[in-house]
């Protein structure tokens, strides 16, 4: 995709869906961070089905503590990995107290210095809950970027310095949402939707496709 492409592509999504949100549910960034923490190999429904349990009786990180781990499970068993993220989340929890005031930091430093939280999760939560242009790539972004030509690379990382370097400025807050959720509901992994796709002309394997129908 060239520059020109990549401008309509992103114009095209806005005009679509102005103001895209995270489909994880949360109301504070504790809960945002928690919610991040627990979707790793997990879908954002399953996330929200065990969250509006558990937040309905713990969601500041004193009350996650006063569960005990074994009591967090209960919550978050339904959940892949829950055994593990239970513990990293005690852990983060403890740490928040301890060096935050319980507060979410809003640096990728302290972020990244949580137990259970990389990379992916703190750019989730800077980009959501601080309004930052970070882009988390998660196997949607990165499917949607290799196939499309948006930013085509190996690893997330290159995927991420790349969308960071190709998409305009002015998109960069929202781009996160946009590609997460083209990928989801459109540009999925087995079986694309280039034929209703909204974006196909601008696409590498869209204009591909278009010509082989």
């Amino acid at each position: 995709m060239n520059a020109q492409q990549i401008q309509s592509f992103f114009e095209t999504l806005r005009t679509a869906n102005p103001a895209p949100q995270t489909e994880l549910e949360y109301a504070s960034v504790f809960e945002l961070l928690v919610a991040v923490l627990l979707s790793a190999q997990a879908t954002d429904i399953g996330v929200n089905k065990a969250t509006r349990r558990l937040f309905a009786q713990a969601n500041t990180p004193e009350k996650i503590l006063a569960l005990g781990e074994a009591g967090l499970c209960e919550y978050i068993r339904t959940i892949g990995l829950f055994r593990s993220k239970a513990k990293h989340l005690m852990a983060t929890c403890q740490i928040l107290i301890e060096q935050h005031g319980g507060k979410v930091p809003n640096t990728r430093e302290a972020l990244e210095a949580l137990p259970g939280v990389g990379r992916k999760t703190a750019n989730v939560v800077l980009n959501v809950a601080f309004g930052e242009p970070a882009m988390a790539v998660d196997t949607h972004i990165f499917r949607v970027s290799n196939r499309t030509g948006l930013a085509p690379g190996k690893t997330p990382l290159a995927v991420e310095l790349g969308l960071l370097n190709r998409i305009p400025q002015e998109f960069m807050v929202d781009a996160h949402h946009w590609l997460i959720l083209h990928g989801r509901y459109v540009c999925k992994a087995r079986s694309p939707s280039c034929a209703s796709c909204s974006v196909a002309a601008l696409c590498d394997h869209g204009r591909l496709q278009l010509k082989l129908a």
